[in-house]
């Protein structure tokens, strides 16, 4: 799924652009837990319910298979808006990291 995915990695830009190469080194082990997991991406439920808009159900069938696919059972609460976006880009942020990560080794 692709939803909003480009805002999602302007996201990641940002934050990366912040911090310095030996930070990112040293950290990259743990780089989308830095970036995805100690802060919520959006914060409020009206904020949240905007930013899904009409994709809603589209999003939280994502979550669904990627918890069921990854854990055997879902987790996210979906019937709260703020936990379901930050979820997704959660979600979407592994994969961003991960093609951030591979680009380094690339270059290296």
């Amino acid at each position: 799924m692709d939803y909003k995915r480009e805002e999602i990695k302007e996201y990641f830009d940002d934050f990366v652009n912040d911090q310095d190469a030996e930070w990112i080194e040293d950290n990259k082990d743990d780089l989308h837990h830095h970036v995805f997991n100690t802060d919520y991406y959006i914060i409020g439920t009206y904020q949240a319910k905007e930013w899904l808009g009409n994709k809603t159900f589209d999003v939280i069938n994502f979550i669904k298979n990627y918890e069921q696919d990854n854990f055997g059972e879902t987790f996210t609460d979906l019937s709260d808006p703020e936990k379901v976006v930050n979820m997704y880009a959660y979600i979407i942020g592994e994969e961003i990291v991960t093609d951030y990560l591979n680009e380094l080794e690339e270059v290296a």
